[in-house]
């Protein structure tokens, strides 16, 4: 029996892999609603993968590389592929190798993940914006507003420059995870989850990307501002 349970959060990590292997599929033939099932799936199964090693007690050197690895492509890969296509018009208005500069978003999410595997600091925080919400937002940005990235496509480059400097630069953001419900000890995550709240009310589906953009205001604003009490 132990030496089945001691594979099923690998098992998960592999499902989270191959959710970011059809969302990479799904956002080449630019179906990014599709795409963004996928990234809720893979983002579903590495929080389960996570869970069920805690559980099981079934950690292994495998393990974590093997999730490094997921990630990679769910939330790396991925999100590079809904850049690459979102600068398709440059290729026409600019030159034809343009689209590929989307594709560092692709690299700096491998920069990103290397870092955070040997930094001991970001085991309850971040430093940078994590993979899963950078993927989030790409493909929140593609779902919502695809023609209006196609007409103002010159803003994509812009926008891939600062997905890529919020990946390595070293700002402190805030993690959902809650050890004890005070406010003075989770007062980012409240007034994120509030504001992230209103906005899924005001928007729907289409209040993603505006989400993961207030949660790294409120990540920047939380560690400016003290709260009361520290």
């Amino acid at each position: 029996m132990a030496s089945i349970t001691r594979h099923i959060p690998n098992t998960i990590t592999c499902l989270n892999l191959f959710s970011g292997i059809l969302g990479v599929f799904a956002a080449y033939n630019e179906d990014y609603r599709l795409s963004m099932a996928f990234v809720f799936a893979s983002a579903l199964f590495d929080f389960l993968d996570g869970f069920a090693a805690r559980l099981l007690k079934a950690y292994s050197p495998m393990g974590k590389e093997l999730d490094s690895l997921a990630d990679m492509v769910s939330f790396g890969l991925l999100p590079g592929v809904i850049a690459f296509r979102l600068m398709q018009p440059a290729a026409e208005e600019w030159f034809a190798a343009a689209p590929y500069f989307g594709l560092l978003v692709t690299v700096f999410s491998a920069l990103r993940l290397a870092r955070f595997n040997i930094d001991d600091r970001q085991a309850t925080s971040f430093l940078g914006l994590a993979v899963p919400a950078n993927a989030l937002f790409w493909v929140g940005l593609a779902c919502s507003f695809e023609s209006l990235m196609t007409e103002y496509f010159w803003a994509v480059p812009l926008i891939v420059a600062i997905s890529c400097f919020l990946l390595v630069a070293p700002i402190p953001m805030f993690s959902l995870k809650i050890k004890s419900l005070r406010w003075s000890a989770n007062r980012s995550r409240y007034i994120f989850l509030i504001g992230a709240v209103l906005l899924v009310v005001l928007f729907g589906i289409d209040a993603l990307a505006f989400i993961i953009l207030w949660y790294i205001l409120v990540s920047v604003i939380g560690d400016t501002v003290p709260a009361k009490g520290r």
